[in-house]
């Protein structure tokens, strides 16, 4: 059921086979959208509009590249810094982003197998959210209380809703009307000890580092700059903790949320914070 809502852009974050708030939420926004009463409980009416379960489930053999590619990934920034590009570790971790899964998840799917990291050759079941459709939207709404960013069309229909992450200091949670100033895939990230306060490296080291890009990056694989100075919609090289841990201001999402909203975004777009 997690991996039929996140084949239409309502997203549980990620998928692992227990129903929690986000996907119930998920669940809500798909009733809505489909004229069903919006309980957030998967009935029988609901299941019957997702469709078929018989696809939800791929194999992905392991390869040689993906095993080639893996990155250890120093544990100072400073390290950080120095590295041409911050790649997956595991084979569990690159598997968990593609197939947009929990690592758990993927786990107890297969118990048979050497995690984190199974060698090339070996077959591994994981959910199947094959590339969808990723509609344009003329506005966005982020509802902190709610902990989403939804993207809407300009006839008002929703195009899209994404857990995310919010400011741990509720003086950095803005509410009114903002907008899309910029964007960017894939982008480096600049670690400023002006933002960084509480961390001791950082501010031992004191002055700034550039951190080279890739899924493990601060901001993950995708940027979008909100009109408000020092505000962004982001990706997150920890998807899970979306929605648990807190941010510096920003908005996080799960890497490939944040890579299907920059495919929705424009630049100037409206962009709504809400209570």
């Amino acid at each position: 059921m997690q991996t039929l809502l996140d084949r239409q852009n309502l997203s549980c974050n990620c998928a692992d086979g227990r129903i929690g708030s986000r996907t119930r939420a998920a669940i809500e926004a798909f009733q809505a959208r489909n004229r069903l009463p919006a309980t957030g409980e998967a009935d029988e009416a609901t299941l019957s509009k997702l469709g078929p379960l018989d696809a939800v489930y791929t194999t992905h053999v392991v390869t040689t590249q993906e095993v080639a590619a893996l990155t250890p990934i120093p544990r100072t920034w400073l390290g950080k810094s120095k590295m041409p590009g911050l790649g997956y570790e595991t084979v569990l971790e690159t598997l968990a982003e593609e197939y947009h899964a929990a690592e758990k998840a993927i786990v107890e799917l297969n118990p048979g197998v050497v995690w984190p990291n199974p060698p090339p050759g070996t077959a591994v079941t994981v959910p199947n959210p094959p590339p969808c459709d990723v509609e344009p939207a003329t506005r966005l709404a982020i509802r902190l209380g709610q902990k989403l960013v939804r993207a809407y069309r300009a006839d008002g229909a929703l195009v899209a809703q994404f857990p995310c992450s919010i400011a741990k200091d509720k003086s950095k949670r803005p509410v009114g009307e903002i907008a899309v100033a910029n964007c960017a895939a894939n982008p480096n990230y600049t670690l400023d000890p002006a933002v960084f306060l509480e961390d001791a490296e950082v501010q031992a080291h004191g002055r700034k580092l550039l951190i080279p890009p890739g899924p493990n990056n601060p901001v993950g694989v995708a940027w979008i700059s909100l009109s408000l100075p020092g505000y962004g919609i982001h990706g997150t090289p920890k998807p899970e903790d979306i929605g648990r841990t807190e941010s510096h201001g920003c908005f996080r999402l799960a890497n490939w949320n944040a890579e299907k909203l920059l495919k929705m975004i424009s630049i100037g777009m409206p962009v709504t914070i809400e209570e």
